[in-house]
C-alpha cells in the first residue's frame, strides 16, 4: 500500500513540476493565456443577465374561457377541446394543459426555454381568432406573469 502511496505523490510531484517548469519557459504563452482568460470573464459578466427576481417558470400562455351555467362536461366538449386543439399546432411549444370547471376554461400553453413572452402572447391570441366558440363564451388571454411577478401582484395591498 505504501508503494502507491509514494508513486502517486511521485506522480503528483513530476505533474506540478511539469507544469511550473513549462509556465516558466513559456512566459509569454502563459501571459497571454491569462489575459484571454481575463477578456473572456470580464465579458461574460457583461452580457451576464442579472435580475432581483428571477423568473425561473416557463414560458406561458394562459387562455381563460367564461361560459356562464354551463356544466364542466359542456365546457370540456364545446370551449376546452376545440381551444386544445387549435394551440396544438403552435410552434415552440412544449405541452398544452387544460382544466374544466363549472362555467369556466383554462388552457395552458407552455412554451419551449427560448421563447419570448411576446410569441407567447401573440402566437395564442392569433390562433384565438379563428376558433367558433359558442355564443356567450368569452375567451381572453392573461398577462406574461410567473410565480414571482404573482407574489408582487397580491404583495402590493
Amino acid at each position: 500500500m505504501s508503494n502507491l502511496k509514494t508513486f502517486k505523490t511521485n506522480l503528483e510531484e513530476k505533474f506540478v513540476q511539469g507544469i511550473v517548469g513549462f509556465s516558466l519557459k513559456n512566459s509569454i504563452i502563459v501571459f497571454f493565456l491569462t489575459a484571454l482568460l481575463f477578456i473572456a470573464g470580464i465579458i461574460s459578466y457583461i452580457h451576464t443577465p442579472i435580475e432581483a427576481f428571477p423568473d425561473v417558470t416557463n414560458t406561458r400562455a394562459r387562455i381563460i374561457t367564461q361560459w356562464p351555467s354551463r356544466s364542466a362536461e359542456e365546457v370540456e366538449k364545446f370551449v376546452t377541446l376545440p381551444l386544445m386543439k387549435q394551440m396544438n399546432t403552435i410552434p415552440k411549444k412544449a405541452e398544452v394543459r387544460s382544466i374544466s370547471l363549472f362555467g369556466l376554461s383554462a388552457v395552458t400553453v407552455i412554451f419551449e426555454d427560448d421563447v419570448d413572452d411576446f410569441y407567447a402572447q401573440q402566437y395564442p391570441s392569433n390562433r384565438l381568432q379563428g376558433i367558433d366558440s359558442p355564443e356567450g363564451a368569452e375567451a381572453s388571454i392573461d398577462p406574461p406573469y410567473g410565480a414571482t411577478r404573482e407574489i408582487f401582484r397580491y404583495d402590493k395591498k
